[in-house]
């Protein structure tokens, strides 16, 4: 079992930053990837990024250039530091993790709302 609990959503005027931190707890060793989704309303829940436990990074084209995901191993925690956020960037943000045997759990979401 793993535990994700995700922090620093908010709101942000267009043009500003966020981040974005998930702390994993319980089986936090046997996680593989770490990745942000979202989800705005109305939409299908989207990749934003990921990050293996070996340090390999990728993004969604929306947001390359601008967001940037890093991985702390030693403290178990995953974030996502966003930068010239856009209104379209508006919707609920979750964490998610991979672990080796291909299950995967997710964080409870937190709002991430960019106002024009």
């Amino acid at each position: 079992q793993v535990q994700l609990v995700e922090s620093g959503g908010g709101l942000v005027q267009a043009g500003g930053s966020l981040r974005l931190s998930c702390a994993a707890s319980g089986n936090a060793f046997s996680i593989n990837t770490m990745a942000w989704y979202r989800q705005a309303p109305g939409k299908q829940r989207e990749l934003v990024a990921t990050a293996t436990r070996g340090g390999y990074t990728n993004y969604a084209d929306s947001v390359k250039g601008r967001f940037t995901i890093s991985r702390d191993n030693a403290k178990n925690t995953v974030y996502l530091q966003m930068n010239s956020l856009k209104p379209e960037d508006t919707a609920v943000y979750y964490c998610a993790a991979l672990l080796y045997l291909g299950n995967d759990y997710w964080g409870q979401g937190t709002q991430v709302t960019v106002s024009s």
